[in-house]
C-alpha cells in the first residue's frame, strides 16, 4: 500500500487503470475535458500488479479499477468520482491540488 501512495503523491492526479475498463476511459475522458493532465498507471499483467492491486482494494475501492487520487488522497472509483463532479466539488479538488488554474 505505501507504493501505492507513493506513486500517488507524484503528480496532482494519478489514475490505477486497465486498458480494457471502459470506466477507466470514461475518467480519463472526464478528466481530460477538465484540461486535467492525469497521469495514467496501467495495471496489466505485470509482477508488481497483484501488489497494486491490493493495495487498491485494501484502500477501499472496489472493483480496484479506476482508482483515483488526487492532490495525493485517494478520492474512490468511477462513481466517487462522477458523484463529485455532479456535484461541483471536483473541480474545487483539483484547484486545491494545483491540477488545474481557474
Amino acid at each position: 500500500m505505501d507504493k501505492i501512495r507513493e506513486l500517488a503523491s507524484k503528480r496532482a492526479a494519478v489514475i490505477f487503470t486497465k486498458s480494457s475498463c471502459c470506466m477507466c476511459h470514461s475518467i480519463k475522458a472526464l478528466f481530460y475535458e477538465m484540461d486535467q493532465d492525469s497521469r495514467g498507471i496501467e495495471m496489466a499483467v505485470t509482477s508488481s500488479t497483484a501488489t497494486r492491486k491490493y493495495g487498491v482494494l485494501h484502500l477501499g475501492c472496489n472493483p480496484c479499477v479506476p482508482a483515483i487520487f488526487i492532490g495525493g488522497q485517494f478520492v474512490g472509483s468511477a462513481k466517487d468520482v462522477i458523484s463529485l463532479h455532479v456535484d461541483g466539488s471536483l473541480k474545487e479538488m483539483f484547484i486545491n491540488a494545483k491540477a488545474i488554474w481557474f
